[in-house]
């Protein structure tokens, strides 16, 4: 249990602190300095404010099931379904934005810290899958 407790409690507290960062951010960037941002610049931060918002939930949503696992209070298998998958695809999975100057550099630290969690968690995601198949294959052999 403590190699479980390492394993999802880094990953939470690591989206706890974006998410954190990411509310103060958006809540309390400098509207006024926005303001002077041509209307695509001002356009293109709303966007991407709002991709790094979407990876942090849905690693969140996907963080909280694997705790439920752990805790007893669902299965492996409910927690590897559709229902409970990391979604997000192409939007949460794309990289771009942090290479873009126009955008604040708040804003491209945001954009890049999250996609790196939102991969990393796409990975896990991946491997509980794959366990789950395993694990359903080799009791419907044996």
């Amino acid at each position: 249990m403590t190699s479980h407790t390492f394993f999802f409690n880094g990953p939470y507290d690591e989206t706890m602190a974006l998410l954190i960062e990411a509310r103060n951010y958006i809540a309390y960037h400098d509207a006024a300095e926005h303001r002077k941002l041509p209307p695509q610049v001002r356009l293109q931060i709303s966007y991407e404010s709002m991709r790094v918002t979407s990876r942090l939930t849905q690693v969140m949503a996907w963080l909280l099931a694997q705790k439920a696992v752990h805790a007893g209070e669902m299965s492996k298998e409910q927690a590897a379904s559709e229902d409970f998958a990391l979604s997000g695809g192409e939007i949460c999975s794309d990289p771009s934005g942090p290479d873009n100057e126009e955008l604040p550099s708040g804003l491209r630290s945001l954009l890049e810290r999250s996609h790196s969690l939102y991969m990393r968690v796409h990975r896990l995601d991946a491997m509980v899958r794959a366990d789950v198949e395993r694990e359903a294959a080799a009791a419907a052999v044996g």
